[in-house]
């Protein structure tokens, strides 16, 4: 996984380990136009720099000051945790460069490495595909864990934030080639665990993508195993009515929240005709993305994933809403 708050915790975890005490910021809230959502994080420390982000780039450098020349004020006897705001006044927006109207709230905490069992378990958790909830007491600078189910990424209450880390989203490539591979080296830095399935060894050989789970097997059986749920998305690349049908006579009756295969419109239309007389309902097939991706006219392999990772990214962001 290499998103960006796993990619936080990886290091944190890491400094921790070798006794650095970094500062970890977490955004908790924003209002009107900001870069970065609620419960982005990221850590610093003078002789490590900076892992993760706040908001590309202006209100980091803006932090890193305030921490360098001892600007931010907070109660003596117990200096962190504290929140602080950025952008609220028209100076701040124009020092900034904050789009109009747009400011965030960030939670600063100083981490020692005391802390590390909790930032450990928050690590495990999430490798085993479980939700977990970070506890920041804002009175006495306690932690603790909770298990979570789903609910909002921050919750902001009097005395305590509550943030919310779930693991990555789930992607399913079906059939080994060049699209494949271009398309996992894109989604493995958009938070998804990805797996590549596919039973030809001739197309097997040689595919490798660091990071990538790669399974020699049916793709009926590893969908119906492991990609069944509303965190999982499926393509099909094979471009082999083999390969790609058997995984979407599978796919489409799942909770996937994308569920493509890729090929022309007249291949797509005899797919889903294909599909219908192995007893596919029509309710189900209006779940396939067919042709694959966004409609930019990509024709070489790199372009053609571009455009089924952005359908992805474009796909989930409505499931969150919903």
């Amino acid at each position: 996984m290499n998103g960006s708050n796993w990619f936080v915790l990886q290091q944190l975890n890491m400094w921790l380990n070798q006794g650095i005490t970094p500062w970890l910021a977490t955004v908790i809230e924003t209002y009107g136009s900001s870069p970065r959502p609620a419960g982005s994080m990221m850590i610093y420390h003078p002789d490590k720099g900076i892992i993760g982000s706040l908001s590309g780039g202006c209100i980091e450098q803006e932090l890193i000051n305030q921490l360098a020349e001892n600007r931010l004020t907070a109660d003596a006897a117990n200096p962190w945790p504290m929140i602080v705001r950025y952008g609220e006044s028209e100076e701040q927006r124009s020092r900034l460069a904050l789009p109009c109207g747009g400011h965030l709230d960030v939670l600063i905490e100083k981490i020692a490495p005391s802390h590390q069992a909790h930032f450990q378990k928050i690590e495990k958790s999430l490798q085993q595909r479980q939700w977990i909830s970070r506890c920041i007491n804002l009175t006495d600078a306690s932690i603790k864990t909770v298990t979570a189910t789903k609910q909002p990424d921050i919750q902001r209450q009097p005395q305590q934030v509550i943030h919310t880390l779930k693991p990555h989203d789930k992607l399913l490539i079906v059939g080994a080639g060049e699209v494949a591979r271009c398309l996992a080296e894109i989604a493995k830095n958009l938070e998804f665990d990805i797996t590549l399935c596919d039973f030809r060894d001739e197309f097997l050989q040689g595919w490798q993508v660091e990071g990538v789970n790669v399974i020699k097997a049916m793709p009926d059986d590893v969908i119906a195993d492991s990609f069944n749920d509303h965190h999982c998305a499926i393509v099909a690349l094979a471009h082999d009515p083999r390969v790609d049908d058997m995984a979407m006579m599978q796919a489409l009756t799942t909770d996937a929240f994308y569920v493509g295969a890729m090929g022309s419109l007249k291949t797509s239309n005899l797919r889903r005709q294909r599909l219908l007389e192995l007893e596919v309902t029509g309710q189900q097939i209006e779940k396939l993305h067919a042709p694959i991706g966004l409609d930019v006219k990509s024709r070489t392999p790199y372009e053609i994933a571009v455009s089924i990772a952005a359908q992805l990214i474009a796909e989930r962001a409505k499931r969150n809403v919903i």
